[in-house]
């Protein structure tokens, strides 16, 4: 008969949130993009977040441009997060904004080429997308982010 041995549940330790907003240029890193086609694209994205936001991006770890905060609430605990975020990748260019826009807005049917993940907007390139459509559900998850977050 094999004899139980007691063990001690240990709670799990949370990691810090490794992507944390930072002093680092937003330009500078837009500069280090190198394709220029994605570096191009990121300009114009930049230009449209800060014209949707009114607010100056910063850098979220090495490669997030966020405009705006809020603290977000999961099974990790508690961070500041962008409200609403981009990313050029070197695979696509990465947008961060409402899951519930990309799962139920009529709008994302008028988009163009992309794919979509849980709160990512994947494009390849900004002339894959109609960029009035892009601006708009920006302008929707900058409304829905503020009306829930301030």
């Amino acid at each position: 008969m094999a004899k139980k041995v007691a063990t001690k549940k240990v709670a799990a330790k949370k990691a810090p949130v490794k992507t944390q907003k930072n002093k680092a240029s937003v330009a500078e890193f837009i500069a280090t993009v190198d394709d220029d086609a994605r570096r191009a694209d990121a300009k114009a994205i930049d230009k449209l977040l800060r014209e949707v936001t009114g607010e100056k991006p910063a850098m979220w770890g090495a490669s997030i441009i966020g405009y705006g905060s809020y603290k977000l609430t999961n099974t990790m605990g508690e961070a500041d997060w962008p409200k609403i975020a981009f990313s050029p990748r070197k695979g696509a260019t990465v947008l961060y904004i409402v899951p519930d826009l990309l799962a139920s807005d009529p709008l994302m049917d008028k988009l163009g080429k992309y794919k979509n993940g849980k709160s990512c907007l994947y494009i390849n390139k900004l002339a894959d997308v109609d960029q009035k459509v892009l601006r708009e559900l920006a302008a929707r998850s900058w409304t829905h982010m503020n009306e829930k977050y301030e």
